[in-house]
């Protein structure tokens, strides 16, 4: 019995010293893949990117999960996998997949830094801040603030990355729209031009809304002054198009909304007023 004992003890520690060669054999194929693929994305090979991504994701799936009991190496691999993956997203103007990747990254960045499984990436706050402005270019407000509350108060002034989108929020509502305009010149990195681009035109179609409401006519070269495409006036005609404005004699013709407006039924909730006052005065 002892004998047989020793020999399963001996079994067992070969197969487990077997698991962990073919393990490291298996990162070290990992970490090729992700250099192999940093590569790629470098030199805009999107459809080789996706097929390493595929290749990643399915290691990612043997060694990382679930997510606690991997090592400090392995967790590294897949933050630095799904980075690019984010990263690949952007120069792709896929969205939903950039959302994705981001709420994946979010357990690397966030739950991970606070156990001290490892050390922060060099590539966190830019991908934070490209998703803050990723949710100011769809006009999410509030989940803009929810994400700003995970974060430092101090990143909020002192990094370059999130201090844009910020400042960003703060001409947005001040309805600085020039200053916002101005900043594509000046952001702090490549991966934000996709997103300030996708600001721009939310601007403009507020804009636009508004011409709709305020005028009945407005002339070609004001409207393309307002909507800052004074450069561009084959833009301002491909929104004058999808939403139906007229173009007569140098001028808009903007659509009827009168149908739109939903009359109030003011007699009746002045009636209602009247009754509840004359109730409250009942009871005191």
């Amino acid at each position: 019995f002892f004998l047989l004992s020793a020999i399963l003890n001996k079994l067992v520690a070969c197969c487990c010293l077997c698991l962990q060669v073919v393990n490291m054999a298996s990162l070290d194929e990992q970490v090729r893949q992700v250099k192999e693929l940093q590569t790629k994305l470098q030199n805009d090979d999107f459809v080789g990117c996706d097929q390493l991504l595929s290749k990643l994701k399915i290691s990612m799936t043997q060694h990382t999960f679930p997510p606690s009991a991997a090592s400090e190496k392995e967790i590294a691999i897949a933050r630095m996998t799904l980075e690019l993956g984010a990263r690949l997203c952007i120069k792709k103007r896929d969205i939903k997949a950039f959302e994705r990747y981001v709420a994946q990254l979010k357990v690397y960045y966030f739950d991970f830094k606070q156990v001290g499984k490892v050390e922060e990436s060099v590539f966190m706050q830019e991908l934070l801040g490209v998703n803050l402005l990723c949710l100011l270019s769809q006009n999410r407000i509030a989940e803009f603030h929810t994400e700003l509350e995970r974060l430092d108060p101090s990143l909020l002034q002192s990094n370059l990355y999130i201090r844009h989108p910020v400042q960003l929020e703060q001409y947005l509502m001040e309805g600085s729209y020039n200053k916002i305009f101005l900043s594509r010149s000046n952001v702090p990195a490549d991966s934000f031009r996709f997103f300030i681009d996708e600001l721009l035109n939310t601007i403009r179609e507020e804009i636009a809304d508004g011409f709709e409401k305020a005028y009945t006519t407005l002339a070609t070269d004001e409207a393309a002054r307002l909507l800052f495409l004074s450069d561009d006036t084959k833009a301002v005609r491909t929104i004058a198009e999808e939403r139906g404005w007229v173009l007569k004699e140098g001028q808009f013709e903007f659509p009827d909304q009168s149908d739109d407006v939903t009359s109030l039924p003011s007699k009746e909730l002045i009636g209602k007023t009247l009754s509840y006052a004359t109730e409250l005065e009942k009871i005191v």
